[in-house]
This record gives C-alpha cells, structure tokens and sequence, in this order.
C-alpha cells in the first residue's frame, strides 16, 4: 500500500523595500551604538563615569583589536 503525501510548496515573494528599510535602519544604528560602546566608551568621549563600561566590554575590545592601555 503506498500513503505518499504531497504537500504543496509555499511562494516565496520577496519582502519589500518599504517594509525592510525601517529595520535595516535600526540593525545600523544598533551596530553604531555597540561599536561606540565596545570601541569608544572611555575617557572624554564617555557617557557613563567610571569604569564599568569598559570593564565590561575588555575582552571584546581586544578581540575587535581596539587598544585600551
């Protein structure tokens, strides 16, 4: 007895512009705000006294080869 079961493919449509650019937008000013964080939190430019934020983020200044001593 064969029970082969054939389901139908779903259309892929493509997504349009209008509805990705707004999320694109913010993946790129969420980028900004991390890389700012992790490359650029300290000294002068820092928005948070102390140093909590750049403890925080050591390890990963140095694996994206940012210098901080």
């Amino acid at each position: 007895m064969n029970d082969t079961v054939i389901h139908p493919v779903p259309e892929l449509s493509p997504i349009p512009l209008s509805e990705l650019l707004p999320w694109a937008l913010f993946a790129g000013l969420l980028m900004l705000f991390v890389l700012y964080f992790v490359g650029a939190e300290q000294g002068a430019t820092s928005l948070v006294p102390g140093m909590l934020v750049h403890e925080f983020v050591h390890d990963g200044r140095h694996l994206l080869g940012f210098p901080c001593h």
